[in-house]
């Protein structure tokens, strides 16, 4: 019975508030397949550095020999294991868009399903869609501020967190990992300047929720990485055993 009742709020919805393609703008959906294969979906992955150098397939680390070393990468970016990313975030203009659209007015909420499909491509093409890398491990949404929040209804990386949760069967843990302190926009500052802002911003609430676990931290972009880094950090000190990234798009 629920199961038909969501069929018919759906269908009331599509009726009233029709999708159109992001790209196009053809009816039906936010992204026509025609659109679609414009995306430049990765079919490799690739390390934290800079300059990101493609692992291999076979890879069992999401690090290449340089970032796997300390004093070249830093503090930070020992904690982040590895990072899936689905787009480049620059190349595109319509990748953009649909970012865009997630997280600014007017909101597409619902457009995390069409977002977290193109992170699945994105695992299937590159081989990482295995028993192996997804069990024992747990989905923790990168947190907002309680004001952006309040300000859009919903925090996009855990909506994306959420949908992946039903495609993989890995659990969503949104209450774990707290931001408490309020922070400037990371797009306005410089690299040195992001991580200053993030210092003690997290904390982990329930440690025993990801103690020993694998995480993987959910987020719409991955820019110079200090958000996911500050997170991984912050998880790694309460007990968490690995911590890779997801991202839908990596800028640089």
């Amino acid at each position: 019975m629920d199961n038909k009742i969501k069929k018919f709020n759906d269908f009331l919805l599509d009726l009233f508030f029709p999708k159109f393609c992001l790209g196009c703008q053809k009816e039906g959906t936010y992204l026509c397949d025609d659109c679609r294969t414009l995306l430049d979906i990765c079919e490799y992955n690739y390390c934290l550095c800079d300059k990101p150098v493609r692992l291999l397939p076979d890879s069992k680390t999401g690090k290449c020999q340089r970032c796997q070393d300390p004093p070249r990468l830093g503090e930070a970016g020992k904690k982040l294991s590895g990072l899936y990313f689905a787009l480049p975030y620059k190349e595109k203009q319509l990748t953009k868009k649909l970012i865009y659209r997630f997280k600014y007015p007017p909101y597409l909420k619902d457009l995390s399903k069409t977002l977290v499909s193109i992170l699945i491509e994105h695992f299937v093409l590159s081989g990482k869609n295995t028993d192996e890398i997804w069990e024992n491990s747990v989905l923790v949404p990168v947190p907002l501020d309680k004001k952006k929040i309040k300000n859009r209804g919903y925090n996009q990386s855990e909506e994306l967190a959420k949908e992946l949760s039903k495609v993989l069967q890995v659990p969503v843990i949104s209450d774990c990992l707290i931001k408490i302190k309020h922070t400037k926009p990371q797009m306005e500052l410089s690299k040195g300047e992001r991580e200053k802002n993030l210092l003690g911003a997290f904390i982990v609430k329930n440690p025993s929720a990801i103690a020993q676990g694998k995480v993987f931290l959910v987020d719409d972009v991955y820019t110079t990485g200090s958000t996911m880094h500050e997170c991984a950090k912050v998880l790694r000190q309460a007990g968490a055993k690995q911590v890779f990234g997801i991202a839908l798009a990596r800028e640089g």
